[in-house]
């Protein structure tokens, strides 16, 4: 086993040091156990259905899906980076980065928004909390128990590595004391806390990851060219870096250019700015860590600005384009109608129809039906709106 003190630096996370798992499990004599946990996520049902969930819906010869799958690896790799860089546990911010959006619906953001509409007096919908329902209680493979039975540490980390759960309801609207009762832990996850550094390391790994590969799907779909970059912060100094010293270079081959200098750049501010956090804070553990006040891994003052305007750019040019906002819309109805549709006959196979009509109240009955249509695939939930409606929108 690694030895924590020539490796990592005193806040890092410890595995043999973890709050442990709700089942304990025989030793392993090759893995420590946040490696263990990053396997059991990547053989888990939940993540396999992530390379058939939509990351960003563009319009592109018909359709054009980045998957939810490719998204997660880029950001398991970027998190690795960083952590690394760090002195952080690698595995830990690996374990979180690959399951960070087991809890995202089909269709992108838009399957989100219609389940924390259907849900709002139900008890919400948070695809954080979400991803603890899939890896607590949802993935039921194994013999001695329901759920992939991960370390208390990846847990903490799914449900905050966007930062502290503050208040009784999460940003969507969750009861977050209700939702986390149904989910077993070894210890309560300190919702009001920060996350361990691993955490969050894997969220501004999801953020670098979404701005860069965000710019390359626009491009892909038609929806902004490499001039279009050239004014917008954090991106432009590198589009006009990249168009000077490659000014005849094919375009497909400028922006893969514009998308690793971005990369690069982002990850190594984020290292530079969290040492120097660090410096300040100094964390003498990971409890100190949780209690820091503020996330001790982040952007540069100037550069988190910068972000926020890239971000401002991509949602005008390509998430509000109409050719995207049609399909947004008509994934939306078909997310809506299926969840009614369960919901008033309870027509779903196998476990999810029995559960449905042996459940107790609404309530019951609507968490049923959440958790089924969240946990859908783009094309399963299309296949189940033919079975339903007989009818097939394509999205053009």
């Amino acid at each position: 086993m690694s030895h924590m003190s020539d490796m990592h630096a005193v806040y890092a996370a410890d595995p043999a040091q973890s709050r442990g798992r709700v089942y304990r499990p025989s030793a392993s004599p090759t893995r420590n156990e946040f490696q263990r946990d990053r396997d059991r996520i990547i053989h888990s049902t939940a993540f396999r259905r992530l390379q058939h969930k939509t990351q960003v819906f563009l319009h592109h010869e018909g359709q054009h899906f980045r998957t939810r799958l490719t998204h997660t690896l880029e950001v398991s790799q970027i998190a690795r980076s960083i952590a690394r860089a760090l002195r952080l546990n690698e595995d830990l911010a690996e374990a979180v980065a690959l399951s960070h959006d087991l809890g995202h619906t089909p269709f992108g953001h838009a399957g989100e928004r219609v389940l924390s509409e259907k849900m709002a007096e139900l008890g919400g919908f948070d695809h954080n909390v979400q991803a603890l329902r899939v890896v607590g209680v949802l993935e039921n493979r194994y013999a001695e128990h329901d759920g992939l039975n991960l370390t208390w540490e990846t847990l903490e980390g799914i449900l905050k590595h966007n930062g502290p759960v503050v208040g009784d309801a999460s940003e969507h609207g969750q009861d977050i004391a209700a939702a986390l009762a149904d989910i077993p832990a070894s210890e309560d996850l300190l919702a009001g806390t920060y996350a361990n550094l691993e955490a969050q390391v894997a969220a501004i790994a999801d953020d670098i990851a979404y701005n860069a590969h965000d710019i390359d799907d626009a491009v892909r779909a038609g929806l902004v060219v490499i001039d279009d970059l050239v004014d917008v912060p954090l991106v432009g100094p590198i589009a006009r870096e990249v168009i000077e010293m490659w000014p005849g270079l094919e375009r497909g081959r400028q922006i893969h250019e514009v998308q690793r200098r971005l990369i690069t750049r982002t990850i190594e501010a984020v290292i530079a700015e969290s040492a120097e956090r660090l410096i300040a804070a100094a964390p003498k553990s990971v409890d100190d860590v949780r209690h820091a006040g503020r996330a001790l891994i982040g952007f540069p003052v100037e550069m988190a600005e910068d972000e926020v305007e890239l971000k401002a750019f991509l949602f005008a040019k390509v998430y509000r384009d109409a050719r995207v906002m049609g399909p947004v819309r008509e994934s939306e109805a078909v997310v809506g109608r299926l969840f009614d549709a369960y919901i008033a006959e309870g027509d779903m196979p196998g476990r999810w129809g029995l559960a449905h009509s042996t459940a107790g109240s609404e309530a019951a009955r609507a968490r049923i039906v959440c958790d089924f249509v969240a946990g859908m695939t783009d094309p399963f939930a299309l296949d189940e709106y033919a079975r339903l409606f007989d009818d097939r929108p394509d999205f053009r």
